[in-house]
């Protein structure tokens, strides 16, 4: 019971919003809909219920005309009931898309806020495959919540309704053994209730592996699909080391987990779903047992044993919701599981600056620089790895910052970015500057080539002259007329021809500070200096710090500041003043 109000309080707290949000009206008012057509196709099964009793009892006494009123009566209410449940489940169908674009916007938000991607795959979080719990895990649940929801009202107002009728008829129909009527007010719904009620616990006892069993089943599933997507990412690397036979090896090894799981699920389906159909098909003939002794004993007609069976099979059905439901109830307490994880991580990592010790970011008190006090920046196991005290990158200068491999260089830029969050100390950055990081490998999304290299500008804020003339600018006249072209361009295009659009969107976006880790070195040397040499003539404003190995670079930079090693962490240090380069051509 326990187990049961906690699902049911995650289900409130995820479905709920949507039904305060903006979208309330047409949500409520859809819903309220379905659920009246619920209680109308209701209210339809006790009409024909009582139509059944008047159609057998014509039968049985031969009454030609009551029968064909009976006929027509029938038609009227089948086609009631066909014209609802088409409708209901039209407008079914409609709710539920509305319902799942509202949850799917607010889960997308959530997940992309203020880097919150990101900060949940530094602190190892458990939500694996987001990209599962936003598609599949929001369809289900929203068509699941529906179906289980309307599915558990459909059978209270049953239950509510048959249970007169069956109550009526057990007085009619009193239970007769060996000529003797042995009064028992009710004993059909008695007698139903408990056959529920047995069927529910033995189903439960059975089935109850299933919980576990299908929210293993969707992890498994996603992550083979996930590294199934990781080797078309990485095919390029695989197949340069021959690695198909490694990665069909890891493939199939992750795959075993999804068939051993299966099979599981099988054998445990297999058992259920024996006893379930069992159960069913016993109910059938069930009621028609109980009140064939009155009926030999012509103490009811055949309608009334018609009406009886009918209605102890409603009041039957009503009361073993659980048990025929069961496999659904199942798979749905394991979405239920796998969204309400999701939500945590999220809320987890969005929270995280104000639950942990974090770099403060304050702005800069009449200044244009960038400036650093007291910051140590850590990694999520809380270990320090970068120190820097009193250190600032004036406005507009060129700084080189240089170190060895791991001493921490991109950790500092993705903590003066702002989406590193694991450190002390603060940062002051000059209000309503703009920062630009270009990593090694930039992104571009799918899409056309005009809106990759201006990303996250949209579509049509930057002129397409603009954009053509930018890449001509950094060597790619021959992308300038393919901006309308669709295409994967992070797959299509060599590292070093990203690097160059990379550098074309920061000319086109122009910000006031450009940091840029190791954008170039997929570059030659000439090719290097002439970009350098271009951002140097085409933002004389922004100020532009690089991280590079190269010493080619001092030319192209004012100073020269080098990560020095003190202990187990590395000091921002060591500076000085290169020398220039002698400025040249910019082709």
């Amino acid at each position: 019971m326990k187990n049961i109000r906690a699902t049911l309080a995650i289900v409130w707290r995820i479905a709920s919003p949507y039904f305060r949000s903006e979208d309330k009206w047409a949500g409520c008012g859809l819903l309220a809909v379905v659920i009246a057509m619920e209680l109308a196709l209701v209210a339809i099964n006790v009409l024909v219920n009582q139509w059944q009793n008047r159609f057998y009892s014509a039968l049985q006494a031969y009454d030609l005309d009551q029968f064909v009123r009976e006929i027509w009566i029938f038609l009227g209410l089948a086609f009631t009931f066909v014209a609802l449940a088409v409708y209901k489940l039209y407008l079914n169908q409609w709710l539920q898309i509305r319902w799942r674009q509202w949850l799917t916007r607010h889960y997308l938000g959530e997940w992309l806020d203020s880097a919150t991607h990101y900060r949940m795959q530094l602190t190892g979080d458990a939500a694996d495959n987001p990209d599962q719990r936003i598609t599949e895990d929001v369809k289900n649940f929203v068509e699941q919540t529906l179906t289980i929801g309307l599915g558990l009202l459909s059978s209270i107002v049953t239950l509510a309704s048959f249970i007169v009728i069956l109550w009526g008829l057990s007085d009619k129909a009193p239970l007769h053994i060996s000529g003797t009527d042995i009064v028992i007010p009710g004993f059909l719904v008695w007698s139903a209730l408990v056959y529920a009620i047995l069927g529910t616990a033995l189903t439960h006892w059975i089935g109850v592996p299933l919980v576990n069993l299908n929210f293993e089943q969707q992890r498994f599933e996603a992550d083979f699909r996930f590294n199934l997507v990781r080797v078309r990412e990485n095919s390029e690397q695989i197949a340069l080391l021959r690695g198909e036979g490694a990665e069909r090896g890891r493939l199939l090894h992750r795959f075993g987990f999804v068939i051993a799981n299966w099979y599981a699920i099988m054998s445990r389906t297999k058992r259920l779903t024996a006893f379930t159909a069992s159960y069913q098909q016993a109910a059938v003939v069930f009621p028609y047992v109980m009140v064939a002794p009155a009926f030999f004993a012509k103490r009811i007609q055949l309608g009334d044993m018609m009406q009886t069976g009918s209605a102890f099979g409603s009041v039957q059905e009503a009361l073993s919701f659980f048990v025929t439901a069961y496999r659904t109830l199942a798979e749905w307490r394991a979405v239920v599981a796998r969204l309400d994880g999701f939500e945590m991580s999220v809320s987890s990592a969005a929270n995280l600056p104000t639950h942990e010790p974090t770099i403060g970011f304050t702005p800069s008190a009449g200044s244009e620089a960038i400036a650093l006090e007291q910051l140590l920046v850590k990694l999520p196991n809380g270990k320090p790895l970068v120190a820097a005290n009193a250190f600032a990158i004036q406005h507009p200068e060129r700084v080189l910052v240089t170190g060895p491999s791991g001493s921490g260089k991109s950790t500092l830029f993705r903590a003066i970015a702002g989406i590193w969050p694991f450190g002390t100390g603060k940062i002051a950055i000059p209000g309503k500057s703009s920062l630009m990081m270009l990593p090694q490998r930039p992104y571009f999304p799918i899409g056309p080539l005009g809106d990759a290299v201006i990303y996250p500008a949209e579509h049509g804020t930057i002129a397409p002259d603009k954009i053509r003339e930018a890449l001509r600018t950094v060597g790619m006249p021959r992308l300038a007329e393919q901006l309308d072209e669709e295409a994967h361009w992070n797959r299509t295009l060599s590292l070093g021809e990203q690097q160059r659009l990379g550098v074309a969107r920061a000319l086109l976006h122009a910000p006031d500070y450009l940091f840029l880790d190791e954008a170039t070195a997929s570059l030659d040397e000439p090719s290097e200096a002439l970009l350098y040499r271009l951002m140097e003539e085409k933002l004389p404003s922004t100020t532009i710090v690089s991280i590079g190995h190269r010493s080619t670079l001092e030319a192209f930079h004012t100073r020269n500041v080098r990560l020095v090693p003190d202990g187990d962490i590395h000091v921002l240090g060591g500076i000085s003043a290169p020398a220039r380069a002698e400025p040249s051509e910019v082709r």
